[in-house]
C-alpha cells in the first residue's frame, strides 16, 4: 500500500489543534468501516492528497470512533467531506462520486475563495 504523506487521521481529541488551528486549509473525509461508498472513495481521496500537498491538508475521521466532531458539524451521511480554512467550515461535499472527486474539491475551493490562494 502506498504511503501518502499529506494524509493524516483526525480524532475528537486532536481536531482543534490539527484542523481549526491549521495554517493550511484542511479537507476531512468522514467515513466508517461499514460504509461501502467510503471504501470506494478512499483510494482517490488518498491519491488527491498528494496532488494538493503543500496547499491543502487531507485528513480522515472515523465517524463511529469519533462521534463528537461529526455531530458538531451536522454530518449525517457518509462519506461527507468538510473543508476548513482559518478555523472555519467553508465547504461541504456530501456523497461525492469517486470519479468526480477532484472536480468537487476544485468547486469547493473556488466557491470558498481558496482556489487562488493555493495556486
Amino acid at each position: 500500500m502506498q504511503e501518502h504523506n499529506n494524509l493524516f487521521e483526525v480524532s475528537d481529541q486532536n481536531f482543534e489543534s490539527q484542523v481549526l488551528q491549521s495554517e493550511l486549509p484542511v479537507l476531512i473525509d468522514f467515513w466508517a468501516e461499514w460504509c461501502p461508498h467510503c471504501k470506494v472513495l478512499a483510494p482517490n481521496y488518498a491519491r488527491l492528497s498528494d496532488t494538493y500537498a503543500g496547499a491543502v491538508r487531507f485528513a480522515t475521521l472515523n465517524a463511529d470512533d469519533n462521534p463528537d466532531v461529526p455531530t458538531r458539524f451536522g454530518v449525517q451521511g457518509l462519506p461527507t467531506l468538510l473543508l476548513f480554512a482559518s478555523g472555519n467550515l467553508v465547504a461541504r461535499i456530501v456523497g461525492p462520486h469517486p470519479t468526480r472527486l477532484q472536480q468537487r474539491i476544485e468547486q469547493a475551493l473556488s466557491q470558498s475563495g481558496l482556489s487562488q490562494a493555493i495556486r
